[in-house]
């Protein structure tokens, strides 16, 4: 039997680098499982912070050692100090790919943040006419900018908190002007509410806050993070979550409810061991459990996604409501991840979820050609 040739990606010039080192470890651990050993051979890629695409033996070395690649490490060569004086020609030689790219038959990117699942890659690998895990374009740019996949969630009528969206021009605009804009977030959205960067994943540069001082430096801080912003209504409730697998007719697992000590669900929070506990099943009604398994078929709907996404919601206690947060349609794989944790207690094991992402990017493949 003749292996499919898997293409790994990972790494990336986003700030969850780190991250998609860590996914693409265990999803590389997953592929070399017995059960799947004989039917994939991993051809791994590695994308360095300045953006450069390495295969062989570099990429093997990240994936054995689980740290990332200093910057053009491998650039010693004369020519490389007259790449550094000229900025396009050093972009342009960055984008050739390694000749191992032609030798892919289905490629499983696992780029996290900007230009990995915001429909940047998802387009060039459309280019290239090859399978791929995930969700196309359209998808991965509705579920990576936050305003464009909330108007999303709002024109298929799945309820979601109060918002208002933000430009950096307004932010730091004239003095005089900035005290009325937040007068405004003050007055629709009140404290406590959360600052965000319009396009930043795994909760990069989200702000709580609590009065007008915290709204202010949030605004600034997200302002130097991205040109648009949006702000959220705080909710008293609990955060769970729901896998969804599938294309044209996903299914969604058992819901997971994620706690913490932190003030709220931040980057550090997230991937560090033991500052958070995610409870699988959530402990809430069964009638909330299956509400939630719709809305989450809803939302992969609403955003035209395909093949995997985890979809996060407000669950409010108090009076049995069940709010979006968002959808990430390519949620992490490491060993503190949700999405594939949700699978396992679904009866879905590590290996058979990434045999199973595979064929349904093939699939998804052979129907669009």
């Amino acid at each position: 039997m003749t292996k499919l040739r898997v293409g790994l990606l990972f790494g990336g010039c986003s700030g969850e680098h780190e991250v998609s080192i860590s996914s693409a470890r265990a999803i590389a651990t997953a592929l070399s499982a017995e059960e799947n050993s004989h039917k994939y051979e991993i051809l791994p890629f590695y994308i360095q912070k300045d953006g450069r695409w390495l295969a062989g033996e570099a990429p093997q070395q990240v994936l054995k050692s689980g740290l990332p690649l200093l910057n053009s490490q491998n650039s010693t060569s004369p020519e490389s100090d007259d790449l550094a004086s000229n900025p396009q020609q050093q972009a342009l030689e960055r984008w050739q790919s390694p000749s191992q790219v032609a030798q892919v038959d289905v490629w499983f990117p696992i780029l996290h943040g900007p230009n990995g699942e915001d429909g940047t890659i998802q387009g060039l690998l459309t280019l290239m006419q090859v399978p791929f895990v995930g969700s196309g374009v359209l998808g991965s740019a509705l579920g990576m900018d936050k305003i464009a996949m909330k108007m999303a969630f709002e024109q298929a009528g799945i309820p979601q908190v109060k918002y208002k969206v933000i430009t950096r021009a307004q932010v730091w605009s004239n003095p005089c002007v900035f005290p009325k804009l937040c007068d405004e977030i003050e007055a629709a959205l009140g404290y406590p509410c959360f600052i965000k960067p319009a396009n930043l994943g795994s909760s990069v540069g989200i702000s709580k806050a609590r009065s007008r001082q915290e709204l202010e430096d949030a605004l600034d801080q997200a302002a130097s993070y991205d040109r648009r912003i949006i702000v959220e209504a705080g909710v008293v409730a609990r955060e769970v979550e729901c896998a969804v697998l599938g294309n044209d007719q996903p299914q969604a697992s058992i819901v997971g409810e994620i706690t913490y000590n932190s003030d709220f669900y931040d980057y550090e929070t997230k991937y560090t061991p033991g500052k958070a506990d995610l409870l699988i099943p959530a402990m809430i009604p069964d009638e909330i459990s299956r509400k939630i398994q719709d809305m989450a078929l809803q939302a992969f709907a609403a955003v035209d996604a395909a093949g995997l996404a985890r979809v996060d919601f407000f669950y409010v206690e108090a009076t049995g409501e069940v709010l979006i947060n968002e959808i990430n349609t390519l949620p992490g794989f490491t060993a503190t991840s949700m999405y594939p944790q949700l699978w396992s207690h679904s009866g879905i094991p590590f290996p058979e979820l990434v045999d199973r992402l595979i064929q349904l990017a093939l699939e998804r493949h052979n129907v669009t050609q």
